[in-house]
């Protein structure tokens, strides 16, 4: 395993485990899930070396941060743990608050990286912030970090803590590389972390899906599995498959190293079984070659997805019966 460096948490793993699934009905895991797979997913991650986990009092409504809590059990202290706040009137006293509430599930006496879930649209850092920056000063919290934040917004907490906000968790992957023109650069010159969400772009780039083989459940909304954008994303698949068969590995590692290649970037793609956080473990170990990581920033780059009316209007006249 691969390690960052980054303030107040020391060495996080450049693989992680997220855990939005855990307790989260919508994805098909259910108790049984809970008490079995996930606690040997967990436990296989440390073996691993994974050392940073990642969830949110949101996320099954508590229930995530309960089962990784129970999973991690004696090691929950020594491991990079990240909760985030959903910031519903996020004034001091709430975030407080809120955060009692995740540390008791977590089982957790202080958080190492407590993240604001996302901007507030009303609420500016501004109020947010002194909130944070006192349970910095007290321990309750090892560093800050935000979520799904513009660079602007990103340097606005920064400001308003006073010190570093050390994280931006985004959405980021070879179907979403935005990160790169501006949150990459800056993390690298700043010495900060971007955390990479859906990095496989819920399994797309793992090249199992197409127009005649489309996925079911929460995926089947996602727009990027609608007919034009699987007809668009071909390329980059095209380009894993390249470079996955060059070191004998699967498309979906390739895409994972692709992230971990860049600077300050941390992967945390979730894990049905453990021979799947197996996998995704094992993809910090491919070294890119330069010409493959330019390839695949280059089809990344090229990728154009339609928009999700687009994909809505086009399921629709998928459906309708075809005139003679």
């Amino acid at each position: 395993m691969r390690f960052l460096d980054v303030d107040g948490l020391g060495a996080v793993s450049r693989v992680g485990l997220g855990t939005w699934q855990f307790g989260s009905r919508e994805w098909g895991y259910g108790d049984a899930y809970a008490s079995g797979e996930a606690r040997a997913i967990v436990r296989r991650a440390r073996e691993l070396g994974i050392t940073l986990f990642d969830t949110a009092e949101v996320y099954g409504f508590g229930r995530s941060e309960r089962i990784l809590g129970e999973a991690l059990g004696e090691e929950r202290s020594a491991v990079v743990v990240a909760s985030k706040v959903f910031p519903v009137a996020p004034f001091p006293p709430v975030v407080r608050n809120r955060l009692a509430g995740s540390a008791r599930r977590l089982g957790l006496d202080r958080v190492p990286l407590y993240q604001v879930h996302q901007p507030n649209p009303v609420v500016p850092d501004s109020v947010t912030m002194p909130g944070m920056r006192q349970l910095l000063d007290e321990g309750r919290i090892g560093a800050v970090g935000v979520s799904n934040y513009s660079l602007a917004r990103w340097q606005a907490a920064d400001a308003a803590l006073g010190r570093p906000v050390v994280s931006n968790q985004v959405h980021f992957s070879l179907a979403a590389p935005s990160a790169l023109e501006d949150l990459v650069p800056f993390a690298e010159r700043e010495g900060r972390m971007v955390m990479a969400y859906s990095p496989l772009a819920q399994g797309l780039l793992g090249g199992r899906y197409g127009v005649a083989n489309r996925p079911g459940g929460v995926r089947a909304a996602n727009p990027l599995f609608g007919t034009e954008n699987l007809r668009r994303i071909e390329p980059v698949l095209g380009v894993l498959r390249e470079v996955a068969a060059a070191h004998d590995v699967t498309p979906a590692q390739v895409a994972l190293a692709w992230l971990v290649s860049l600077p300050r970037v941390v992967v945390i793609p979730g894990a049905s079984s453990v021979a799947q956080v197996e996998a995704n473990a094992a993809a910090a170990e491919v070294d890119l070659r330069p010409d493959e990581q330019a390839a695949l920033t280059a089809a990344a780059r090229a990728f154009r997805p339609v928009s999700a009316v687009r994909t809505l209007v086009d399921r629709v006249r998928e459906r309708l019966p075809v005139r003679q």
